[in-house]
């Protein structure tokens, strides 16, 4: 068991706004700089665009709003070729939404000599040396509680066409700025909520069960767990509580300080292909398989035990069960065959799941 006297190496280069209305400081924030806002397209029926419009006036150079849910690099291809070809001199780009849109604008931040978008995406897929020598800078404003983007260099892109995920990360893909304004999360349906809360839980115990855990991702782990325990199931039966959007807003981002440092690992694995193969959102895809690899976690390392009965409240041996009836408490199964995937499946899905990149962290083997 690691003592806690050990070295601890935590690196996070966010600067973090947290207020209710801190979407108004936008312009200072901004400075002189001119941006392009990304945004999903309900934004500007609900009057977002131009809300911020009018905050960052001649600021604001264009607007990217033909956001999808799960990016794929067919349908960013031309997002990305126009951007670049015509707004080259835009300094910083402005994500404002939910996990997707974050990972439409870091891939949107990245640029190469060539201008070639498949470029990218042949280096994304090891096919090539990924030649990424143009960036602009990150100003995240997310409109979910869950999705930790904000404060993680990580964006998750899709190739349905090769069945693959890609993960682009780049020292230069850190955002610069995270603004977390609760008010804006209000109007959140009650599945995005729920999608959302459930992937903060799942980054929180995923760095925990993690060979890249140490005492201090443990401490925002700990924290964000025990939170969303607690607020998520509060904030479902009343959605436009603003404090319980606040307070699970930032449970969120304790979960994202955590896994910006360990990544994730085996939930979000098995998550990509539950996407990909069977269209599960993603906040479901990583939470509903908790249960199972927490019982794969249990007894591997004394000192991740007692992580996981701290954070759960419970031995660890009693942690499994409870995640179960917590997330089930919210209307969602936690088994494969809830799913469709046969149990013929399951365990070649589980064995991929641990040769993938983030399959690796996990310290059952």
């Amino acid at each position: 068991m690691p003592s806690a006297q050990m070295p601890a190496y935590f690196h996070n280069p966010v600067r973090t706004v947290f207020a209710a209305g801190a979407l108004e400081q936008l312009p200072d924030l901004l400075g002189s700089r001119r941006a392009a806002l990304v945004i999903f397209p309900q934004a500007r029926q609900l009057g977002l665009v131009d809300r911020i419009g009018a905050l960052l006036g001649s600021k604001l150079a264009t607007v990217i709003e033909d956001v999808q849910p799960n990016p794929d690099v067919a349908e960013l291809a031309q997002t990305w070729q126009t951007f670049w070809q015509e707004h080259d001199q835009v300094e910083t780009l402005i994500a404002v939404g939910g996990g997707s849109v974050i990972d439409t604008a870091k891939a949107l931040m990245v640029g190469n000599d060539s201008l070639d978008f498949n470029d990218l995406v042949l280096g994304l897929a090891g096919q090539a040396p990924l030649k990424a020598t143009r960036f602009k800078s990150l100003v995240a404003v997310p409109t979910t509680a869950g999705t930790g983007s904000e404060v993680t260099p990580w964006a998750t892109l899709w190739d349905r066409n090769r069945q693959k995920k890609y993960s682009l990360h780049l020292p230069q893909t850190w955002p610069e700025l995270a603004v977390i304004d609760p008010q804006l999360m209000v109007s959140l349906p009650a599945s995005v909520t729920l999608q959302s809360g459930l992937d903060a839980l799942s980054h929180a115990l995923e760095s925990i069960w993690n060979l890249n855990a140490n005492p201090l991702s443990d401490t925002f782990a700990t924290a964000a767990i025990q939170d969303v325990m607690d607020i998520l199931p509060r904030l479902m039966d009343d959605l436009s509580d603003v404090t319980l959007r606040g307070q699970m807003a930032l449970a969120a981002l304790k979960a994202g300080m955590a896994f910006s440092n360990t990544k994730t690992a085996l939930a979000h694995s098995i998550s990509y292909e539950m996407t990909l193969r069977y269209g599960l959102p993603h906040g479901i895809a990583c939470s509903f398989p908790l249960p199972y690899v927490m019982q794969r976690a249990v007894g591997h390392r004394e000192d991740r035990d007692a992580v996981l009965a701290q954070a759960l409240r419970v031995p660890a041996s009693q942690g499994a069960a409870k995640l179960a009836e917590f997330i089930e408490s919210l209307g969602v199964k936690t088994r494969f065959c809830d799913y469709g995937v046969p149990d013929s499946e399951v365990d070649r899905m589980v064995r991929d799941a641990l040769t993938g990149a983030r399959g690796r962290n996990f310290i059952g083997q």
